[in-house]
């Protein structure tokens, strides 16, 4: 079907996610299969969604406080998990579901009627060897209350971690609206505090930085280092 424009998109079903251990259903992509449902990530209500692993209200993103697409990519994002079980030391791009995640995203903004344009978004990775005398409790209790920080400053879209392997390697990951909102994500007492903690907890620990860039309509997408152009 065609129209002045160009091609006329159909919009695959879209419903709610039945349980959250159930894994979810991505429309294909193949013309006979237009109908096929899309699992979305329910919110838990007001617009607010779990997107870490921290569930309680305060680490709750508020929708409203973000503009369209960064509302879209973050309940997109809901759906993200390891695809291996090497992420601590493979590669990023390859550890990840991203092409279910860029699918569901296509899906919802074909459901809501969203022209999307090509955007960027920020992410970081961190990854880490935690020393044998690290103390797990403090370092999950600065995490908890840095992510708290993170979501209060608004625009991190979805935080995740892993678990650490048998040489105490593990990958943690977000992805912001933009730098500037890490930026200021970044500044609160628990920040300050889990870096001051950093010599005592690790062995050794990195920080990359990429640019995700979503093309337009959600035909595309890559992942790279970030530049500031």
């Amino acid at each position: 079907m065609t129209s002045e424009n160009g091609p006329t998109r159909l919009c695959p079903l879209v419903t709610p996610a039945a349980a959250a251990n159930n894994p979810p259903y991505h429309h294909s992509k193949q013309d006979d299969d237009i109908d096929s449902p899309v699992a979305v990530p329910p919110t838990t209500g007001n617009n607010f969604l779990v997107t870490s692993p921290y569930t309680t209200s305060a680490h709750l993103l508020d929708l409203s406080r973000l503009d369209k697409p960064s509302q879209l990519l973050a309940r997109a994002l809901a759906i993200l998990q390891p695809v291996r079980d090497d992420y601590a030391t493979a590669p990023y791009v390859d550890s990840f579901n991203w092409p279910a995640v860029l699918e569901l995203l296509q899906a919802l903004s074909c459901a809501e009627a969203y022209s999307w344009t090509e955007r960027r978004f920020y992410v970081i990775l961190f990854r880490s060897r935690l020393k044998s005398t690290a103390d797990r409790d403090y370092l999950h209790e600065l995490d908890a209350e840095s992510h708290r920080e993170a979501v209060d400053s608004g625009g991190l879209l979805k935080y995740w971690f892993g678990s650490a392997n048998a040489n105490r390697e593990n990958l943690a990951t977000c992805i912001w609206r933009s730098r500037q909102d890490a930026r200021v994500g970044g500044t609160g007492p628990w920040h300050r505090r889990a870096r001051n903690a950093i010599e005592g907890l690790y062995e050794e620990i990195n920080l990359t930085t990429l640019e995700l860039v979503i093309g337009d309509a959600v035909e595309g997408w890559r992942m790279a280092e970030w530049s500031e152009d």
